[in-house]
């Protein structure tokens, strides 16, 4: 979900790499899904992108 919420803000993976003072491939593994933020990553994310830590993942009850 972290994609989406880059795009609204008008910028791009680089852009967002740059603010939040990881690396692009690291925010690429978070935007394809391959890596999960850590409560660092996720706490800037929500400081950068003005939302909820919930907004940044899609979580899907058991048994659904």
């Amino acid at each position: 979900m972290l994609l989406p919420l880059i795009k609204a803000k008008g910028w791009n993976q680089a852009e967002y790499a740059r603010r939040s003072g990881r690396s692009k491939r690291v925010i690429s593994h978070f935007c394809n899904g391959r890596t999960t933020m850590t409560p660092e990553d996720m706490y800037i994310a929500t400081r950068l992108l003005e939302c909820r830590w919930e907004e940044l993942y899609e979580f899907i009850e058991e048994g659904e």
